[in-house]
């Protein structure tokens, strides 16, 4: 069990495909952070949104994690075991008068922006009105008017106004499904991670996920957004747009090709190196602060 000061890092995809580069950077990236600072890199599975869940993916994780030499440390999390957990917390968030039922639906919010272009956020109209609880329903929390700032050891001070900038956001969705940023925040709470080392596209997030731990009572673990990798598009590599999956084949030449994209330089004679060896070497010399102001890595 790690000890109470322990570093705790994490890597928490989400099977709705196989993994593609992008998706591999940011565990490479997260795992020699892990490793780097003698800490536990746990591996939990974001297995909530079933309508997305696609079949053998959990698998194919796991064989490409494995096939590159990531290795985990404990038992694999499974955030569909922790439904409970979530609950709680939004029985606690209602209990501090924080949430309220939203039965607009996406269509509706979309036809009131096409009409009032200059609202960008969600214009509260359930904050106030009163619903049958049979009614489908959505649950929004209610955003306060300050400004959350955090701060990003690669990119500095990060503020947002979150009622401004973002307004009144779901926690659970009208299908009950939790919603990613309450989940977010309750299972890196449980698994007691102490740092979050992920892609850059989750920054904006990050106000958002340090509220609720506010207003849970969690304490805020350190964040690390690492570069995203897009195409000649200047598309982010994702599942939605379709990116190749990573191939085990060839991993060595591939590992040393996303250690060049880290910013590490990897000696030239490791690019045939075996996996062990390659990954010795990244771990012995790994340093983040390479990746400082980065936002974007060209495939």
């Amino acid at each position: 069990m790690p000890t109470k000061d322990a570093y705790i890092g994490r890597f928490a995809p989400s099977p709705t495909g196989p993994l593609h580069l992008g998706s591999l950077f940011t565990a490479l990236a997260s795992f020699l952070q892990a490793r780097k600072s003698h800490g536990h890199w746990l591996l939990r599975i974001d297995d909530l949104d079933t309508p997305r869940l696609a079949p053998g993916a959990i698998e194919n994780i796991l064989t490409t994690l494995d096939a590159y030499g990531l290795h985990w440390d404990g038992e694999i999390a499974y955030e569909s075991q922790w439904l409970e957990h979530y609950q709680n917390a939004i029985d606690q968030l209602t209990k501090n008068d924080l949430i309220y039922p939203c039965i607009c639906s996406r269509k509706q919010l979309t036809r009131y922006r096409l009409k009032n272009p200059e609202i960008i956020t969600y214009p509260g109209f359930c904050r106030t009105r009163q619903h049958s609880p049979t009614n489908p329903h959505s649950l929004r929390i209610k955003t306060p008017g300050q400004i959350i700032s955090i701060f990003d050891f690669l990119h500095g001070q990060h503020q947002q106004k979150i009622h401004q900038e973002i307004g009144d956001f779901i926690i659970k969705r009208r299908d009950h499904i939790f919603s990613y940023q309450l989940s977010v925040v309750v299972s890196d709470h449980l698994q007691k991670i102490t740092e979050i080392v992920r892609g850059i596209d989750l920054l904006d997030s990050t106000p958002r996920q340090v509220f609720l731990q506010q207003q849970l009572g969690f304490a805020t673990p350190h964040y690390q957004h690492v570069p995203i990798i897009v195409d000649a598009l200047g598309t982010k590599l994702s599942k939605q747009a379709f990116a190749s999956p990573v191939h085990t084949k060839n991993s060595s030449q591939t590992l040393y090709y996303l250690l060049t994209q880290l910013q590490q330089n990897p000696p030239h004679e490791l690019i045939s190196a075996p996996i062990n060896e390659l990954l010795d070497w990244a771990i012995t010399s790994w340093d983040i602060s390479r990746l400082k102001k980065i936002s974007v890595i060209n495939l």
